[in-house]
């Protein structure tokens, strides 16, 4: 799954795996070489390089507008 050009700020995806608080939702906070996730449930933020994010995400849920 090749999605990494389709990510902006505050979109929401949706990780192969859910967060021990039981929410897959997490929203994107930050990008760069590193991108920082915010779980939607506990809001437990977490960053992680740009390559292991594209590899561990599943699908993109809500598409921040401009």
């Amino acid at each position: 799954m090749n999605l990494d050009h389709e990510f902006q700020l505050n979109d929401v995806v949706e990780m192969k795996k859910p967060h021990p608080c039981g929410t897959n939702k997490w929203k994107i906070i930050r990008l760069g070489m590193d991108i920082r996730i915010k779980c939607e449930g506990c809001q437990h933020s977490v960053l992680i390089p740009r390559k292991e994010f594209t590899r561990k995400v599943k699908k993109l849920l809500l598409k921040q507008e401009d």
